[in-house]
């Protein structure tokens, strides 16, 4: 069964069930995949499953940067709420890769960095955007930006 069709089965659950919360939810995702359908001209064909993980990839990080703003203002309960979102919407996102694995292929990445310019391979932060260049075609889609972003950090340091 695709993504989408996945998400209209439990959206009607849900609303059967009166899970206004995750309800809420699916019907802001199911609003986000109908207008990048709209932007992508694929009204009639819809999204692959992987567009679909884009859009709502889009959609959790947008839920966690509300929750962060609502916690900056002291709004806890808008936060919770927003976290809550965030975590009912990433069930349907690809699990992401295992931290050994991650450092495993962006030590990979450094090493391969250097090669275009003779060197030996990345040799502290100033080499973090040449990194990130080698890595993020592999690890597109399998961790978080942030997440890559954090390890390359401590590994560079």
């Amino acid at each position: 069964m695709n993504l989408q069709k996945r998400i209209e089965e439990d959206l009607r659950a849900a609303l059967k069930a009166s899970e206004q919360l995750k309800l809420s939810a699916l019907r802001m995702a199911q609003s986000a995949i109908h207008n990048k359908e709209i932007q992508l001209l694929k009204k009639e064909t819809g999204l692959s499953d992987e567009e679909v993980v884009e859009v709502l990839k889009g959609e959790v990080k947008k839920r966690k940067d509300a929750s962060a703003e609502f916690e900056k203002a002291s709004r806890a309960d808008l936060a919770d709420k927003e976290k809550r979102e965030a975590e009912l919407l990433a069930v349907y996102l690809p699990a992401e890769i295992s931290d050994e694995d991650l450092e495993r292929i962006l030590k990979d990445g450094i090493r391969e960095a250097g090669l275009p310019r003779g060197k030996a391979g990345a040799s502290g932060p100033k080499d973090f955007g040449q990194v990130m260049k080698t890595v993020m075609p592999v690890l597109k889609g399998k961790a978080s930006g942030e997440r890559i972003s954090a390890v390359l950090k401590k590994l560079l340091g």
